[in-house]
């Protein structure tokens, strides 16, 4: 399929450049703030990016050039009028109080011995954490849902990629998930997670959402594959890798598997064969059919989320949380 002319006249480079500038003049709130004021404001005014039918998000890596406390990242969100995410466990486990080293890393002018008690730390944190995983009670993590979820944003996913866990921390990372109100847990695609999360998810009545990069440009890949290991599997469909890839319009895989896709990753790339090949871009800027890809979801009302993940270069003078809010607006444009 190809891109279509729709596409290109909804969203041209002018009228993008016009949008993005005014989202960019927007002031980000300093950091040092309390839950309590961020819910003050989430009462004023609670966020909606739910546009004609399709639900936009952002996956909470798009700010990872930012503090990623639990508080910081629901911010985020505010600031950009988001309502829903697929949240990153290192946020969700901080806010829980999972044991972390407070070491700092030693600089290239560390001694040997400097170097080894930094690593014997972390091998300690790492066992510490895997016994904290096996005995946490759920209280921090419904008091996160609570938290944000009056604020007006709804944590669909959470990404522990808990693959190479116990079974007991598998356990737990879907419970976790769950009583952050999530629909399921999403990881890394491969044999290994789709094989072995598939039960866990069947067991806790959740599912296994598998998030793939460049893999569908390898001759004879296929998604089916891990779809056919478990019924809970289920692709977190990254539009963008895919046409970077492959260069294939993302819409056929859309189409052919929207009952098996709980969210799409949306950015803009250049195709396979683009100038520069492969490569992250300035929405507008790329060659991905995003138009055509939120224009399938909205006619036909398949319910997936999907997720911007804020990916290209940060230009001089903006951060991540005033880009995410133009491709916020970006999608915005399309969509009403």
């Amino acid at each position: 399929m190809k891109n279509n002319d729709r596409s290109d006249n909804l969203v041209s480079r002018r009228r993008f450049l016009g949008l993005t500038a005014a989202a960019a003049a927007f002031t980000v709130i300093p950091v040092n703030f309390s839950p309590a004021k961020v819910q003050k404001k989430a009462k004023a005014k609670k966020p909606n990016s739910k546009f004609g039918g399709v639900q936009i998000g952002a996956i909470t890596y798009s700010w990872r050039s930012m503090p990623s406390g639990a508080e910081d990242t629901l911010k985020y969100c505010l600031e950009g009028g988001i309502s829903s995410i697929e949240l990153m466990s290192d946020t969700a486990e901080q806010f829980a109080g999972i044991p972390r080293v407070t070491m700092e890393r030693p600089g290239r002018d560390a001694t040997d011995e400097q170097k080894s008690a930094f690593q014997k730390a972390m091998k300690n944190n790492t066992e510490a954490q895997h016994n904290w995983r096996k005995t946490a009670q759920m209280n921090k993590f419904e008091e996160l849902r609570k938290m944000y979820n009056n604020a007006g944003v709804q944590i669909h996913i959470a990404k522990f990629s808990p693959e190479n866990w116990s079974d007991e921390e598998i356990d737990y990372s879907f419970r976790a998930a769950k009583a952050m109100g999530a629909k399921g847990v999403s990881t890394e695609i491969g044999d290994l997670s789709a094989k072995k999360l598939g039960p866990f998810a069947e067991k806790h009545g959740m599912k296994v959402v598998l998030h793939q990069h460049m893999q569908p440009g390898q001759p004879g890949w296929t998604f089916e594959k891990f779809l056919e290991m478990s019924p809970a599997n289920m692709l977190n469909f990254d539009a963008g890798h895919y046409f970077g890839a492959t260069g294939l319009h993302p819409n056929g895989i859309i189409e052919k598997l929207h009952d098996r896709i709980a969210s799409i990753h949306i950015k803009d790339k250049t195709g396979p064969k683009g100038t520069p090949p492969n490569t992250n871009m300035e929405w507008g800027k790329g060659e991905t059919p995003i138009a055509d890809i939120l224009l399938l979801l909205k006619k036909n009302k398949w319910p997936i989320n999907v997720d911007i993940e804020l990916e290209y270069n940060i230009p001089q003078g903006s951060d991540a949380v005033a880009e995410v809010k133009k491709c916020v607006e970006y999608c915005r444009k399309i969509l009403v």
